[in-house]
Protein backbone atom coordinates (compact mmCIF):
# COMPACT_ATOMS: atom_id res chain seq x y z
CA UNK A 1 0.00 0.00 0.00
CA UNK A 2 1.07 3.65 -0.39
CA UNK A 3 2.32 5.63 2.51
CA UNK A 4 3.84 2.68 3.82
CA UNK A 5 0.34 1.43 4.85
CA UNK A 6 0.27 -2.42 5.58
CA UNK A 7 -3.58 -2.74 6.66
CA UNK A 8 -6.36 -0.90 5.47
CA UNK A 9 -10.16 -1.51 6.60
CA UNK A 10 -13.34 0.35 6.33
CA UNK A 11 -15.92 1.69 8.82
CA UNK A 12 -18.25 1.17 6.28
CA UNK A 13 -18.21 -2.14 5.56
CA UNK A 14 -17.38 -3.46 9.33
CA UNK A 15 -19.17 -2.80 12.38
CA UNK A 16 -17.38 -0.98 14.91
CA UNK A 17 -16.94 -4.09 16.85
CA UNK A 18 -15.69 -6.10 13.99
CA UNK A 19 -13.15 -3.29 13.02
CA UNK A 20 -11.57 -3.41 16.53
CA UNK A 21 -11.32 -6.88 16.33
CA UNK A 22 -9.70 -7.18 12.83
CA UNK A 23 -7.15 -4.31 14.44
CA UNK A 24 -6.38 -6.14 16.91
CA UNK A 25 -5.65 -9.21 14.78
CA UNK A 26 -3.12 -7.31 12.67
CA UNK A 27 0.49 -8.59 14.03
CA UNK A 28 2.44 -5.39 16.31
CA UNK A 29 5.49 -4.36 14.99
CA UNK A 30 8.61 -6.00 16.89
CA UNK A 31 10.14 -2.27 17.25
CA UNK A 32 8.67 0.15 19.09
CA UNK A 33 10.02 3.02 17.07
CA UNK A 34 8.21 1.58 14.02
CA UNK A 35 4.94 0.70 14.36
CA UNK A 36 2.29 -1.37 12.34
CA UNK A 37 0.53 1.08 9.70
CA UNK A 38 -3.36 1.18 9.96
CA UNK A 39 -5.63 3.08 7.40
CA UNK A 40 -9.24 3.30 8.39
CA UNK A 41 -11.70 4.84 5.88
CA UNK A 42 -15.25 5.64 6.37
CA UNK A 43 -15.58 7.28 8.88
CA UNK A 44 -18.16 9.82 8.78
CA UNK A 45 -19.52 10.72 12.59
CA UNK A 46 -19.50 7.39 14.10
CA UNK A 47 -20.45 7.41 17.65
CA UNK A 48 -18.02 5.65 20.24
CA UNK A 49 -15.83 4.45 17.80
CA UNK A 50 -13.02 1.80 18.41
CA UNK A 51 -13.21 2.46 21.64
CA UNK A 52 -10.90 0.52 24.19
CA UNK A 53 -8.65 -0.64 21.83
CA UNK A 54 -5.96 -2.15 23.27
CA UNK A 55 -2.98 -2.93 20.63
CA UNK A 56 0.60 -1.20 19.89
CA UNK A 57 0.13 0.09 16.14
CA UNK A 58 -0.30 3.05 14.14
CA UNK A 59 -3.59 3.98 13.22
CA UNK A 60 -5.31 6.81 10.28
CA UNK A 61 -8.73 7.38 10.07
CA UNK A 62 -10.04 9.33 7.46
CA UNK A 63 -12.80 11.41 8.02
CA UNK A 64 -14.53 12.83 11.24
CA UNK A 65 -16.13 10.71 14.24
CA UNK A 66 -18.34 11.31 17.00
CA UNK A 67 -18.56 11.02 20.18
CA UNK A 68 -16.17 9.14 22.83
CA UNK A 69 -14.05 8.02 19.89
CA UNK A 70 -10.67 6.39 20.69
CA UNK A 71 -12.24 6.12 24.88
CA UNK A 72 -9.67 4.14 27.15
CA UNK A 73 -7.33 3.31 24.05
CA UNK A 74 -3.97 1.70 25.29
CA UNK A 75 -0.74 1.46 23.51
CA UNK A 76 -2.61 2.30 19.94
CA UNK A 77 -1.05 5.76 18.38
CA UNK A 78 -3.85 6.90 16.49
CA UNK A 79 -4.15 10.05 13.94
CA UNK A 80 -7.68 11.26 12.80
CA UNK A 81 -7.88 13.92 9.86
CA UNK A 82 -11.00 15.62 10.99
CA UNK A 83 -13.18 16.23 14.04
CA UNK A 84 -14.10 14.29 17.07
CA UNK A 85 -17.38 15.04 19.36
CA UNK A 86 -17.39 14.96 22.77
CA UNK A 87 -15.65 12.68 24.77
CA UNK A 88 -12.77 11.59 22.48
CA UNK A 89 -9.88 9.92 24.71
CA UNK A 90 -11.78 9.64 27.34
CA UNK A 91 -9.93 7.42 30.19
CA UNK A 92 -6.99 6.58 27.85
CA UNK A 93 -4.59 5.20 29.69
CA UNK A 94 -1.46 4.97 27.00
CA UNK A 95 -0.92 5.50 23.56
CA UNK A 96 -1.52 8.80 22.00
CA UNK A 97 -4.50 10.19 19.78
CA UNK A 98 -3.71 13.49 17.79
CA UNK A 99 -6.83 15.07 15.97
CA UNK A 100 -6.12 17.28 13.12
CA UNK A 101 -9.10 19.45 13.58
CA UNK A 102 -12.09 20.54 16.63
CA UNK A 103 -13.06 18.24 19.34
CA UNK A 104 -16.09 18.76 21.66
CA UNK A 105 -16.44 19.11 25.43
CA UNK A 106 -15.12 16.67 27.72
CA UNK A 107 -11.98 16.05 25.72
CA UNK A 108 -9.58 13.44 28.01
CA UNK A 109 -11.82 13.41 30.80
CA UNK A 110 -10.68 10.75 32.72
CA UNK A 111 -7.38 10.04 31.23
CA UNK A 112 -4.37 8.27 33.38
CA UNK A 113 -1.54 8.59 30.78
CA UNK A 114 -0.63 8.91 27.13
CA UNK A 115 -1.16 12.11 25.29
CA UNK A 116 -3.93 13.46 23.51
CA UNK A 117 -3.10 16.41 20.93
CA UNK A 118 -5.91 18.40 19.40
CA UNK A 119 -4.87 20.39 16.54
CA UNK A 120 -8.07 22.64 16.81
CA UNK A 121 -10.02 23.54 19.54
CA UNK A 122 -11.48 22.06 22.61
CA UNK A 123 -15.06 22.61 23.82
CA UNK A 124 -15.47 22.48 27.77
CA UNK A 125 -14.18 20.36 30.61
CA UNK A 126 -11.21 19.36 28.40
CA UNK A 127 -9.08 17.55 30.65
CA UNK A 128 -11.70 17.18 33.67
CA UNK A 129 -10.99 14.49 36.40
CA UNK A 130 -7.79 13.17 34.41
CA UNK A 131 -4.93 11.30 36.74
CA UNK A 132 -1.89 11.66 34.57
CA UNK A 133 -1.25 11.86 30.97
CA UNK A 134 -0.64 15.01 28.90
CA UNK A 135 -2.84 17.22 26.81
CA UNK A 136 -1.84 19.50 24.18
CA UNK A 137 -4.73 21.65 22.42
CA UNK A 138 -3.15 23.95 19.54
CA UNK A 139 -6.20 26.20 19.93
CA UNK A 140 -8.86 27.80 22.53
CA UNK A 141 -10.46 25.31 25.08
CA UNK A 142 -13.34 25.72 26.39
CA UNK A 143 -15.28 26.67 30.48
CA UNK A 144 -13.71 24.70 33.61
CA UNK A 145 -10.71 23.00 31.60
CA UNK A 146 -9.15 20.78 33.79
CA UNK A 147 -12.00 20.91 36.32
CA UNK A 148 -11.06 18.37 39.02
CA UNK A 149 -7.88 16.76 37.70
CA UNK A 150 -5.33 15.34 39.85
CA UNK A 151 -2.48 14.72 38.18
CA UNK A 152 -0.92 15.39 34.66
CA UNK A 153 -0.55 18.61 32.15
CA UNK A 154 -2.38 20.22 29.68
CA UNK A 155 -1.16 22.80 27.18
CA UNK A 156 -3.38 25.26 25.49
CA UNK A 157 -2.00 27.43 22.19
CA UNK A 158 -5.00 29.57 22.40
CA UNK A 159 -7.24 30.84 24.98
CA UNK A 160 -9.44 29.34 27.48
CA UNK A 161 -12.76 29.97 28.85
CA UNK A 162 -14.23 30.53 32.75
CA UNK A 163 -13.03 28.58 35.43
CA UNK A 164 -9.72 27.85 34.39
CA UNK A 165 -8.74 24.82 36.74
CA UNK A 166 -11.45 24.48 38.90
CA UNK A 167 -10.54 22.16 42.19
CA UNK A 168 -7.64 21.55 40.34
CA UNK A 169 -4.61 19.40 42.43
CA UNK A 170 -0.88 18.44 41.37
CA UNK A 171 -1.78 19.81 37.76
CA UNK A 172 -0.01 22.27 35.68
CA UNK A 173 -1.39 24.30 33.07
CA UNK A 174 0.65 25.69 30.38
CA UNK A 175 -1.47 28.73 28.28
CA UNK A 176 -0.11 30.86 25.48
CA UNK A 177 -3.49 32.93 25.27
CA UNK A 178 -5.61 34.66 27.59
CA UNK A 179 -7.81 33.34 30.25
CA UNK A 180 -11.39 34.39 30.92
CA UNK A 181 -11.27 33.68 34.01
CA UNK A 182 -8.82 31.38 36.73
CA UNK A 183 -11.03 29.42 38.85
CA UNK A 184 -10.42 29.77 43.04
CA UNK A 185 -7.31 28.20 44.49
CA UNK A 186 -5.23 28.37 41.21
CA UNK A 187 -2.84 31.20 40.31
CA UNK A 188 -0.26 32.13 37.58
CA UNK A 189 3.51 31.10 38.26
CA UNK A 190 6.57 31.40 37.51
CA UNK A 191 7.97 29.34 34.39
CA UNK A 192 10.71 27.42 35.97
CA UNK A 193 13.59 25.93 33.42
CA UNK A 194 12.97 22.45 34.29
CA UNK A 195 9.05 23.21 33.48
CA UNK A 196 10.31 24.89 29.98
CA UNK A 197 12.10 21.47 29.34
CA UNK A 198 9.25 19.42 30.53
CA UNK A 199 6.97 21.77 28.46
CA UNK A 200 9.47 21.43 25.29
CA UNK A 201 9.48 17.47 25.68
CA UNK A 202 5.33 17.35 25.03
CA UNK A 203 5.54 19.95 22.55
CA UNK A 204 7.59 17.57 20.44
CA UNK A 205 5.88 14.32 21.89
CA UNK A 206 2.94 16.16 20.38
CA UNK A 207 4.30 17.04 16.92
CA UNK A 208 3.85 20.71 17.68
CA UNK A 209 6.15 23.60 16.63
CA UNK A 210 6.15 26.04 19.46
CA UNK A 211 8.79 27.73 21.78
CA UNK A 212 8.04 26.59 25.53
CA UNK A 213 9.05 30.11 26.92
CA UNK A 214 5.60 31.79 24.86
CA UNK A 215 3.59 30.06 27.67
CA UNK A 216 2.41 30.82 31.19
CA UNK A 217 2.10 28.25 34.09
CA UNK A 218 -0.99 27.92 35.84
CA UNK A 219 -0.93 26.00 39.00
CA UNK A 220 -3.17 25.56 42.07
CA UNK A 221 -1.98 28.02 44.87
CA UNK A 222 -1.22 24.76 47.10
CA UNK A 223 1.32 23.18 44.40
CA UNK A 224 2.88 27.14 44.68
CA UNK A 225 3.45 27.03 48.49
CA UNK A 226 5.38 23.47 48.16
CA UNK A 227 7.27 24.46 45.36
CA UNK A 228 8.34 27.60 47.71
CA UNK A 229 9.26 24.80 50.97
CA UNK A 230 11.52 23.35 48.62
CA UNK A 231 14.97 25.18 49.37
CA UNK A 232 17.06 24.20 45.49
CA UNK A 233 13.84 26.15 43.50
CA UNK A 234 13.92 29.01 46.13
CA UNK A 235 17.85 29.53 46.31
CA UNK A 236 19.39 27.24 43.63
CA UNK A 237 22.38 26.01 45.42
CA UNK A 238 24.60 25.91 42.14
CA UNK A 239 24.73 29.45 42.11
Amino acid sequence: MSNGVTHAFSMVDLSDEELCQQITKVPASESDEELTKIQVLGASGQHAAMMRLNHPVRIHVEGHLGDYSFAYNRQADIRLSGNAGHGVAEGMSSGAVRISGNAGAGAGVAMTGGTLAIFGLAGDRCGAGMRSGSIFVRGNVGDEAGVGALGGMIVIGGDAGSRLGDAMNNVTVFIRGNVKSLADGVTEAPLRKREELRLGLLLINASIRGDAKEFRRIVPEAMLRAEATQRGEVVPNWR
